[in-house]
């Protein structure tokens, strides 16, 4: 999650009291980043060709940073493996848009000193590490596909997952957690009203429609938080935030895609059956959360929202997979949150470096115990198992948390500008004011242009 979306970042958005919530609800940084043709050498394989590994001295000290919510994994780490020398700092993790990282790597590069080896920080980190930040400069982040961490260990994460890491046809990162989104629902009120719970878009409004005439005040979603636009817009295919190469952007909110998602949802507003308040504004908890019948959100609403936040009593929340649209034949869905871990290209000891980020983010023994959903398939399993994971919902989550792992759509790319910011400024307050979503789909297409801009991007809205 952004360090929600960690839920941490804590991720875990989710790895927390209502306010380790909140921030976490908001530190998962953006998965779904789009990659750019490859280079390749003679040998047909993509080439890393800035990549030269420094001179490497076994057994030397590995500087690891970490935010707070990561800490413990990196101190079990240390525990476990005495003869690893580690130096660890603790920093913000990249949470809520945080420049602290690239800035220090700036610095460093500058001075040619100072790089940590094992950094935590957020999928827009990588946008930035994965290139050089001067003429000359070597990418931070190492090309960890280029004999560092094995294929087959690739290969085992969620089908998508490692996309934000992916550029030029290397992969720079290690997926930390997702947040895939699910539909959640509350099991034994659909039970006592009759309710089916919807598997398309279509059914999903006109029980939405249903909940505001029968049982008015009871909620089936919010648009109202800085991340709403991730569970919605993301799950339907909106190519909002769309990389066709590293510096083109396509970001087209007259699309199909983007418009039906809007005018079911101000169909649902106007219904009073979703809200424009956010699930983790002041008083929400207090006032509504007893009232919240679905939500359309990421898996860690589960702890994070309905138990830790809303105090909804055990065995009560329950989860459907992910809609689609009527006639579709499978569904996608969106992603709020997920950390990534990055090795320095720098590192003279590449080997610790990497054996820290692999177990980190792979290893049963520390995600089993995770704050949020790892990323890495097996490693979700042995979570899944642990019941301090899973013995508060109303039935099994873990076939729909699986599936939907692997359903996230990787068109909703990774920028070096955080995706909130648009839908803060140039949505949310419209909403208040009780404009309809269709009305300020211009106003937010308009941000996204200029924030995509003024970092550099090229912009196409077709």
């Amino acid at each position: 999650m952004r360090s929600l979306r960690s839920p941490g970042a804590g991720r875990a958005r989710a790895t927390r009291t209502a306010a380790a919530v909140l921030s976490l609800a908001t530190a998962a940084l953006l998965v779904g980043c789009a990659s750019a043709d490859p280079t390749t050498d003679s040998g047909g394989s993509p080439a890393a060709k800035d990549f030269k590994q420094a001179e490497q001295k076994e057994g030397s000290q590995i500087t690891v940073w970490a935010d707070s919510t990561r800490l413990p994994s990196v101190q079990a780490y240390q525990k476990a493996h005495p003869d690893t020398k580690m130096k660890i700092v603790t920093y913000d993790g990249g949470a809520d848009g945080s420049t602290y990282l690239q800035s220090k790597v700036q610095l460093f590069d500058r001075t040619g000193k100072g790089w940590p080896d094992v950094v935590f920080g957020s999928p827009t980190d990588v946008t930035w590490a994965s290139q050089p930040t001067k003429p000359g400069a070597q990418p931070f982040a190492a090309p960890l596909d280029d004999k560092l961490v094995p294929q087959e260990t690739l290969d085992g994460f969620a089908k998508g997952s490692l996309t934000p890491c992916e550029f030029n046809g290397h992969t720079y990162c290690l997926r930390n957690d997702i947040a895939q989104v699910v539909l959640w629902y509350n099991k034994p009120l659909m039970d006592k009203w009759g309710y089916q719970v919807p598997a398309t878009w279509e059914e999903y409004e006109a029980l939405g429609r249903k909940v505001g005439k029968e049982h008015p005040g009871h909620l089936v979603g919010s648009v109202g938080d800085t991340n709403s636009h991730e569970s919605y817009f993301w799950s339907t295919k909106c190519p909002a935030y769309q990389l066709t190469e590293p510096d083109k952007l396509r970001s087209n909110l007259s699309d199909k895609n983007c418009t039906r998602t809007a005018k079911l949802l101000d169909n649902l507003i106007d219904a009073k059956a979703v809200t424009t308040k956010g699930f983790f504004s002041q008083g929400f908890a207090k006032d509504s959360g007893n009232k919240v019948l679905m939500a359309y959100g990421p898996s860690w609403y589960g702890q994070y929202l309905f138990k830790t936040a809303f105090k909804v009593p055990s065995k009560t929340m329950a989860v459907a997979p992910p809609l689609k649209w009527a006639g579709e034949s499978t569904a996608s869905t969106g992603n709020v949150g997920g950390g990534v871990w990055m090795v320095s290209s720098h590192s003279n000891n590449l080997k610790a470096s990497t054996d820290l980020a692999t177990w980190l983010t792979t290893s049963d023994e520390n995600q089993t115990a995770a704050p949020t959903y790892p990323a890495y398939t097996k490693a979700a399993q042995a979570w899944l198992k642990n019941p301090a994971n899973s013995s508060y919902f109303a039935g099994d989550v873990s076939e729909v948390f699986q599936s939907a792992a692997d359903a996230v759509w990787t068109g909703w790319s990774n920028t070096r500008f955080p995706d909130a910011t648009a839908w803060s400024s140039a949505v949310l307050p419209k909403l208040t004011e009780g404009k309809s979503l269709t009305s300020v789909l211009p106003d937010w297409q308009k941000e996204i242009s200029n924030e995509a801009k003024a970092d550099g991007y090229q912009v196409t809205n077709e």
